[in-house]
C-alpha cells in the first residue's frame, strides 16, 4: 500500500510541475514561426511515447531533444538514423553520431534533411487561365549540428547544440522582372539539462530548442519555433521491486511551452521486457491534429530497431523507423 501510495504521489507531482495554465487563461498563437520542420519529432521511440522524450533519451537521438541526454552514453561511439513519412508525401531523415571523451564529456553531430517531394510552380500570367507552369520548384530543408554534453557530477548532466539551418522555397519573380531566390539560413540554439535528486532512477530537467535571431525571406522576417520545456521521467517498477531488474516501465510527462501556440502536454510510457523488447505509446494533448501514437522496439546486443504509428487526426497517418547502435 505504501508502494502504491508513493506511486500516485509521484505521477501526480510529474503532472503537476507541468501542468500548464488554465486553458481560458492562455493566447492560442499562430503562425509566427518558420522553418517548421525543425519541430517534427524525428525518432520512433520518442514518437511512440508522445514526443515526451526529453527525459528520456540516453543515445545519439537525444541530440534532437535534449543535447544533455548524451551525456549518459557509455560506449566509445553511439549512432542513430530515422526516416519519418510525413504527410503529404513529405519525408524527414535524421542521424547523429556521438563520440564519448571520458571525462573530457561528449561530443555529437547530427543533421535533418526535409524532403518535400515535387512542387510545382506558377506564376500570373496573361493567359486565359490567368497564371502559367514554371515547372518544379527546388524546395527543401535541413540542419547540421554540433553538440557537446558533460556530466558534471552523478546528479548532474548539461549540454548544449549549435545547429546551422536552412530552407529552400525555390525563386519567385518580382513585378519588375527580377528572378529572386527564397533561400534563407543562419544558426540555431539548444541547452538541455538532466537532473538526478536521488530518488531511485527519478530526474528532472529543462530544454530550449531553436533558440535564434529572427530570419528572413525577401522583405518578411520570422522566428524559429523557440521551445522551452521542462519535464520528469522515471521508471516506477522501481517502487514495486528492490534492486535490479531486466523489466522496467517506464513513465515520462513533459510540459512543453512553444512560441507558436499555447501550452501543451506530452505524456509516454515504455514497458521494456527482459532488456530486449518495448512496448510504447504516448499522448500529445492541446493539439489539433496529433494525439495518440504506439510503437515497439527491439534491443538486441547494443543493436536498436524502433518503429513508431501516430494518429493525425484528419489527416494521414504516420509512419517512423529508426534504428542505431553502440561500439
Amino acid at each position: 500500500m505504501k508502494k502504491l501510495t508513493s506511486l500516485l504521489t509521484v505521477v501526480i507531482l510529474s503532472i503537476v510541475v507541468v501542468m500548464p495554465a488554465d486553458s481560458q487563461d492562455t493566447v492560442t498563437k499562430v503562425a509566427q514561426t518558420g522553418f517548421q520542420f525543425l519541430k517534427i519529432d524525428v525518432g520512433a521511440r520518442a514518437a511512440a511515447m508522445g514526443g515526451a522524450y526529453m527525459m528520456v533519451g540516453q543515445d545519439a537521438s537525444a541530440m534532437f531533444y535534449n543535447p544533455a541526454g548524451i551525456a549518459k552514453i557509455q560506449n566509445s561511439f553511439d549512432f542513430f538514423a530515422s526516416r519519418t513519412e510525413w504527410i503529404a508525401d513529405i519525408n524527414y531523415h535524421a542521424a547523429g553520431l556521438v563520440k564519448n571523451l571520458g571525462n573530457w564529456g561528449h561530443v555529437g553531430i547530427s543533421f535533418i534533411t526535409a524532403d518535400y517531394g515535387d512542387v510545382l510552380g506558377t506564376r500570373v500570367a496573361a493567359t486565359e487561365k490567368g497564371f502559367e507552369d514554371t515547372g518544379n520548384l527546388d524546395v527543401g530543408a535541413f540542419a547540421v549540428g554540433v553538440t557537446y554534453a558533460r556530466a558534471f557530477t552523478n546528479l548532474l548532466t548539461i549540454g548544449g547544440q549549435i545547429r546551422f539551418t536552412g530552407q529552400q522555397l525555390g525563386e519567385s519573380l518580382l513585378s519588375n522582372g527580377e528572378t529572386v531566390k527564397n533561400d534563407v539560413d543562419g544558426l540555431a540554439y539548444d541547452l538541455g539539462t538532466m537532473f538526478y535528486p536521488g530518488f531511485r532512477s527519478f530526474r528532472l530537467g529543462i530544454s530550449v530548442r531553436n533558440f535564434s535571431t529572427d530570419f528572413k525571406h525577401q522583405q518578411e522576417s520570422f522566428q524559429l519555433p523557440l521551445t522551452f520545456t521542462i519535464g520528469v521521467a522515471m521508471d516506477v517498477l522501481q517502487l514495486m521491486k528492490e534492486g535490479e531488474h531486466n523489466n522496467s516501465l517506464l513513465l515520462s510527462v513533459e510540459g512543453v511551452h512553444p512560441r507558436d501556440f499555447s501550452e501543451r502536454i506530452h505524456i509516454g510510457v515504455e514497458y521494456l521486457f527482459a532488456d530486449l523488447i518495448a512496448l510504447r505509446g504516448g499522448y500529445k494533448f492541446n493539439y489539433d491534429e496529433e494525439g495518440v501514437s504506439a510503437g515497439v522496439g527491439l534491443n538486441y546486443s547494443g543493436f536498436r530497431f524502433d518503429y513508431a504509428y501516430s494518429d493525425l487526426g484528419l489527416f494521414d497517418s504516420v509512419n517512423r523507423f529508426a534504428f542505431g547502435f553502440s561500439f
